[in-house]
């Protein structure tokens, strides 16, 4: 029986392309990275993580140095995030229905309250963050430990590959959600047990 349904935060609840879009090409232009245009995105999204790092030209041990600039900069693009349509209807109605809520993100703890708390979601109580992009298998199986729960008590919704791969190691039921980053294309060899092409499928699934 699932308790806890988890959601992770940019490209699952909210469309946050142009903060990141915005928020990267300014350390770019600072740490002389490769710049990205708005018309790269598509491309991108039909590349594998390790992949886009290298049409970047960014090698994975500087992501360390320049993550928490990044968040820095994000804070202060909060206001232009918005809900993806029809999430918060999706969100109201899950926690009518009793279940608990919470995100596992790679975003900043504190990020991700304010822009809650613009939206008048403080309901999601729950908020656990990697300091790794790739530690999210880690934060997952922390989440479990700290609640006393079984992996097949919660369920987790998430846009990348990366989060399929997190959910997999930790033996938990992932519904992959076709708005965000990645596309089908390059998700569909991890196997996502569940797939929703818009938000409302989420409530479909879950049922």
């Amino acid at each position: 029986m699932i308790k806890y349904i988890i959601f992770d935060f940019d490209g699952t609840l909210v469309d946050s392309k142009e903060v990141v879009l915005s928020v990267y090409n300014e350390l770019a232009h600072k740490h002389r990275f490769k710049n990205m245009k708005a018309e790269d995105i598509e491309t991108f999204r039909r590349l594998s993580f390790g992949e886009r790092l290298k049409e970047l030209d960014l090698p994975m041990y500087k992501i360390p140095f320049w993550i928490m600039e990044f968040y820095k900069l994000y804070s202060q693009k909060i206001k232009d995030l918005v809900l993806f349509e029809e999430m918060k209807e999706v969100l109201n109605e899950l926690k009518n229905k009793g279940y608990d809520l919470a995100i596992i993100s790679s975003n900043s703890e504190a990020n991700i309250k304010e822009f809650l708390h613009k939206n008048k979601l403080d309901y999601i109580e729950q908020i656990l963050c990697s300091e790794k992009i790739l530690g999210k298998d880690k934060v997952i199986n922390e989440f479990l430990r700290k609640n006393k729960l079984k992996n097949l008590e919660i369920i987790y919704i998430g846009d990348e590959e990366r989060d399929i791969v997190a959910c997999k190691k930790n033996g938990v039921k992932i519904i992959w959600v076709e708005w965000g980053l990645d596309v089908i294309e390059t998700v569909k060899h991890k196997f996502p047990d569940y797939v929703a092409q818009k938000p409302k499928d989420i409530l479909e699934i879950i049922k």
